[in-house]
């Protein structure tokens, strides 16, 4: 009975490791795609200079890691793996929870920071038609149906032919009525419900690899099987 669970324990955690590692691998070419294709990365570099992409490349990183040790330490029935794979999923929970209790504690300057950081980026973007900045809010007015900070008149008398909602060739072209930074924190709003239940089955898939390596542990150490400390 004993060595059944055990098997069934090892076949769970490799498979649920092994499906972990896959989605690390994908997060990570998702990150490298953003860096390199430049479309992703100037929607995602006028807000925050490209950390989207960085955070896909290192969040990939720690997942395949982490992945790699539980499906490993099951498989070999290895306990100092499995007690690695324990504590690191532990610190990683630990992490995710601070930073959610950072931003709801933070969560009111949240919304000012994005608003200075879109000011000053579209500052730099008035007057330098070919300058990088402007191709992001090009993309991003476009993408976002949207047009400056609030209004079409923070371009004052340089705005871009993206503001307009169908062409710039009349004397005086309808514009997009919707601010950028509404729109983002319309998307943002919209999303929270998903973005909070993604957060909450991700603590709970990280309780459950914690469960299942700290039993196949004990199960391990009880059985005599298995590498040693």
């Amino acid at each position: 009975m004993a060595q059944g669970c055990l098997k069934c324990l090892k076949f769970v955690m490799c498979i649920a490791n092994l499906l972990c590692f896959v989605c690390g691998v994908s997060v990570i070419g998702l990150g490298v795609y953003m860096m390199m294709n430049l479309g992703m990365r100037e929607f995602t570099l006028l807000l925050i200079n490209g950390k989207v992409a960085h955070m896909l490349l290192i969040s990939g990183i720690v997942i395949t890691c982490i992945s790699f040790l539980g499906f490993l330490g099951a498989l070999k029935e290895n306990r100092c793996l499995l007690l690695m794979y324990f504590l690191l999923l532990f610190l990683l929970m630990l992490v995710e929870l601070t930073a959610a209790c950072l931003l709801l504690m933070y969560e009111n300057q949240i919304a000012p920071t994005v608003e200075k950081e879109l000011t000053e980026q579209l500052k730099k973007a008035q007057g330098h038609a070919g300058n990088s900045t402007s191709g992001q809010w090009e993309l991003v007015q476009t993408q976002l149906n949207c047009c400056g900070v609030h209004n079409v008149s923070d371009w004052k008398n340089a705005v871009p032919k993206s503001c307009c909602q169908k062409t710039c060739d009349v004397p005086k072209p309808p514009y997009r009525e919707k601010g950028c930074f509404d729109a983002l924190k319309m998307q943002f709003e919209d999303n929270f419900l998903n973005i909070g239940i993604s957060v909450i089955v991700i603590c709970i898939v990280e309780v459950l690899g914690m469960c299942f390596a700290m039993t196949l542990f004990c199960h391990i150490s009880r059985s005599g099987l298995g590498y040693k400390l």
